[in-house]
């Protein structure tokens, strides 16, 4: 309250929101724990200032047993929706580090927070952060306690480390074979009989078979799959069918011997082998025999001018660029290349109705309609045209969904300001002012989605003279071009190439040409 001429003139209210957190979950079924202690003392706080008009909010915003290393915290996600919908006007917390560890994500916050006019204090570090030196001593206190989550970050890798240097399990998605033993002194991997029986089979029918390809039908015969387990949760996890890289990497995981691996060292674990190490070498040996483990490091080392645009329309699976070596009869070596289907690739050729096609005949088809296209005027015109039109067509409906949600979301938000004026807890209503927070929530989220989503396709919007003079200039450049800047061409030409096995047909569509007429030929077969 203020006096003037001998008149009391009531203080603005100032709404505030306490904020607690804690990383760990450890001792929060306490009748009275960690997060009631800043509760309780920030209550003092505004408490304090109840002449200047402070006033408590019943909502309470606690995160117990999250990190503030990040934003993924519920507690602190409805706090900035709060904010968002006006419901606050100062946030309380005991210290700095409780609401954020990291000082970009708190460089956010304070931006939502000076956007809404909304104030930031902690209880035990006095500052204000309207002026210069109180923002240069809130960025000190970040500094340290983001430096501070650096450092216990540190020592979990360590312990990791230290625990793998053991041959203790680091934890992550069981394997089949094992099952995970929950223990005091930290989680073991024991010997599942069953499944341990069904490792060493598919290690023979390897063996057997001679290749990972001739392998995976037998096991699907078998009905096999990968692991299968339950979280803790209660969901199902695992238990796909094999293909061909979760097959590799059970063939040739170090686990099956008794053994840890840590940042590409080996060492003996503590738990029990399920395979001898004679019959894992000779795996190994094979393997490598029939060049499995090439690696990841190609490059794009023959040229494909379509790597990752083509797709395979009969499994909806991209096609991916392949290579075989062959004699002739001069004994040269000549090179042919196919575009695959990944699905055929990884389950064997019956499992696609067209695995692959030849890849020169792909890429000059692809070309030429990229030469024919600048070079019709009435076709460029009209693909330009329809596809403008498409566009607007669907940046105006989304507008529409954008402004009716917008005014959905006011109107949830006014009636929440009315509900928390009027005292929501108060007057039986604590349950709508959830659910109306939690559609506030949802609806700003779907808000931001489709303003993304308007600013995509009114980017993509063309004009026909820049788009003409690109292509015109397409035709006397491409003889000059190096490998590797045709293929970076066609790929910012080219937003993808589908080929329909069955139909016999291949279709290209071009980046902002979407619903253009795209154009088709009959398909190459191999």
């Amino acid at each position: 309250m203020s006096s003037r001429n001998g008149h009391t003139t009531p203080c603005k209210q100032i709404r505030c929101a306490i904020y607690t957190r804690k990383s760990s979950d450890e001792g929060l079924e306490q009748d009275f724990n960690s997060l009631d202690a800043q509760r309780e003392s920030a209550e003092a706080y505004v408490a304090s200032q109840k002449a200047e008009g402070w006033v408590c909010l019943p909502a309470r915003y606690d995160d117990g047993g999250f990190t503030g290393g990040n934003l993924e915290r519920p507690a602190v996600q409805q706090l900035l929706a709060d904010i968002e919908a006006g419901l606050i006007d100062c946030v309380v917390v005991y210290k700095v580090d409780r609401l954020s560890r990291s000082l970009l994500d708190f460089a956010r916050m304070m931006s939502v927070f000076e956007q809404h006019g909304v104030s930031f204090v902690s209880v035990t570090q006095q500052f204000n952060t309207t002026h210069s030196m109180g923002r240069l001593t809130l960025n000190i206190l970040l500094s340290f306690a983001q430096f501070e989550r650096e450092i216990i970050s540190e020592r979990t890798r360590d312990k990791i480390a230290a625990a793998k240097r053991k041959g203790m399990w680091g934890g992550g998605r069981p394997i089949l074979g094992y099952d995970i033993e929950r223990r005091a002194g930290g989680n073991r991997l024991v010997v599942n009989e069953t499944e341990a029986d069904r490792v060493r089979r598919i290690f023979e029918l390897y063996l057997e078979c001679g290749s990972i390809m001739q392998t995976l039908p037998r096991l699907d015969t078998l009905g096999w799959t990968n692991k299968a387990w339950t979280t803790k949760a209660g969901r199902a996890m695992g238990g796909s069918r094999f293909d061909k890289s979760t097959l590799f990497h059970l063939l040739t995981s170090v686990a099956y011997l008794g053994k840890v691996t840590h940042k590409g060292e080996i060492f003996d674990g503590q738990h029990e082998a399920i395979i001898d190490e004679d019959t894992f070498n000779r795996v190994g040996s094979m393997l490598r025999s029939n060049r499995t483990v090439e690696g990841r490091g190609n490059r794009n080392q023959y040229g494909a001018l379509l790597k990752g645009l083509v797709r395979c329309k009969a499994c909806g699976c991209a096609m991916i660029h392949h290579h075989t070596a062959r004699k002739t009869k001069s004994g040269a070596e000549r090179r042919y290349r196919y575009y695959v289907c990944t699905q055929a690739q990884k389950r064997g050729w019956t499992e696609c109705p067209s695995p692959s096609l030849p890849a020169p005949d792909l890429e000059r088809f692809v070309i030429d309609q990229i030469r024919s296209l600048g070079g019709d005027d009435a076709i460029l015109a009209e693909s330009v045209r329809r596809a403008q039109e498409r566009l607007r067509e669907r940046a105006d409906e989304l507008i529409v969904q954008r402004d009716s949600l917008a005014s959905q979301l006011e109107a949830h938000r006014a009636e929440l300001r009315d509900l928390v004026d009027r005292g929501a807890d108060r007057n039986g209503s604590a349950a709508r002012a959830g659910a109306l927070r939690e559609e506030i929530s949802t609806l700003s989220a779907e808000l931001r989605r489709l303003n993304t989503r308007i600013e995509s396709i009114q980017s993509r919007l063309l004009d026909e003279d820049e788009l003409a003079g690109a292509l015109e200039a397409f035709d006397p450049m491409w003889e000059r071009l190096t490998t590797a800047e045709r293929e970076r061409l066609v790929q910012l030409l080219i937003q993808r190439v589908e080929y329909d096995g069955q139909a016999e047909t291949i279709s290209v569509t071009f980046h902002g040409l979407e619903d253009a007429p795209e154009e088709e030929e009959p398909a190459c077969t191999a």
